[in-house]
């Protein structure tokens, strides 16, 4: 189903999630106030405006409250503007809020003006390598809340061979195997006794321990 957005801010991160809507077929609307930053992406969005999104009147005049999802992607350039913007879009009744933090006290700062969601990527991007450099066998993780993950682990080799029912994976190390990934496709709820092969990636939800003790496995 395609849905309306719009992206105030069109430096690196606004961008990428423009793009990113784009391409999911989304309908995406930019605002920034850099000629050269909507220049560039005019071709690509259904609508790229340069305005100043912190000047109250020209913010009336956008008549962002039409969107269901307003990503306010200012970032390091501008806390305070990043601010502004979302306490304004929670004025108008903009029903979800997303806004970038460049800091915990940035992120607690817009929770408290409106934002309904806070997103640090430059923290979550650096989380994601330093999980991936300490356990050599995670291809990819998301957070499903707090303490629990939905990750994909690539076969640790004391397991090749094995299956999941010998290696009793839900007791031993407190995950589920949700679905099996190899060359030749994707297997949910795989069987107990499929044995496992070294190119299998496991797709699993677990608790971050327990996912990290996996993706620890040599």
């Amino acid at each position: 189903m395609q849905r309306e957005y719009a992206v105030v801010g069109a430096g690196r991160f606004g961008k990428f999630v423009a793009l990113g809507l784009v391409r999911q077929g989304h309908s995406v609307m930019v605002v920034d106030n850099d000629p050269m930053a909507i220049e560039a992406l005019a071709g690509d969005v259904d609508a790229a405006i340069r305005a100043d999104a912190t000047d109250e009147r020209a913010f009336r005049e956008l008549r962002l409250d039409r969107f269901g999802c307003v990503i306010v992607g200012i970032g390091a350039e501008s806390m305070q503007a990043s601010i502004l913007v979302t306490a304004l879009l929670k004025q108008q009744g903009v029903p979800r809020i997303i806004s970038r933090a460049i800091s915990t006290l940035h992120g607690r700062v817009l929770r408290a003006v409106g934002a309904d969601e806070v997103v640090n990527p430059e923290r979550e991007m650096g989380e994601r390598l330093a999980a991936r450099l300490s356990q050599p066998n995670l291809v990819d993780q998301l957070p499903l809340d707090d303490d629990t993950l939905l990750a994909e682990i690539g076969c640790p080799e004391v397991w090749h061979g094995k299956t999941l029912v010998s290696l009793d994976v839900r007791k031993r190390f407190g995950v589920s195997v949700v679905a099996l990934r190899r060359n030749d496709g994707v297997t949910t709820n795989p069987e107990p006794s499929e044995a496992l092969r070294s190119d299998d990636v496991l797709v699993v939800v677990g608790t971050k321990d327990a996912v990290r003790r996996i993706g620890s496995l040599a």
